[in-house]
């Protein structure tokens, strides 16, 4: 049998680490399932979500170049949990960073070119303010102290 990226295929489970559980292929491969891709909830110990000998169905993640295959239990389940909502089953709004200015059409129509010349023209601005008031003794020192 000839394993290649995508696949799914069924395997044994044959031990246990730290990090993952060790999968037996069949026909003398082996391959390893990292703990975060057990189960689609944390995995806190892996013993309490799979167990030596039991069979399970697992998705070729990637075989790298020296022949390990890493493996996905999580990503080879057909119907995977849908994320929880909040407690009060309302859909959570995306948050407004401060940062950020707030879009507007015009300003969704605007080119990347016109929006790098409009932050440099205001970084330029800020910086040649910050320059006029160190000159004048306002504000710090370089060694970051106040001016008395």
């Amino acid at each position: 049998m000839q394993l290649e990226v995508g696949a799914i295929v069924e395997g044994k489970v044959t031990g246990f680490t730290a990090f993952g559980a060790f999968v037996d292929l069949g026909e003398g491969k082996k391959g390893m399932v990292h703990i975060s891709e057990v189960a689609t909830e944390f995995v806190k110990e892996i013993k309490d979500h799979l167990k030596i000998g039991q069979v399970v169905k697992v998705k070729v993640i990637s075989i790298s170049e020296d022949g390990k295959i890493s493996l996905s239990i999580r990503k080879a389940v057909d119907n995977p949990k849908p994320q929880q909502r909040p407690r009060n089953n309302a859909p959570r709004k995306p948050q407004q960073n401060t940062w950020q200015e707030q879009k507007t059409p015009e300003s969704q129509a605007q080119s990347f070119e016109s929006m790098m010349a409009k932050f440099k023209q205001q970084s330029d601005e800020r910086m040649s303010d910050l320059k006029r008031d160190s000159k004048h003794g306002g504000g710090y020192n370089r060694r970051g102290t106040n001016k008395l």
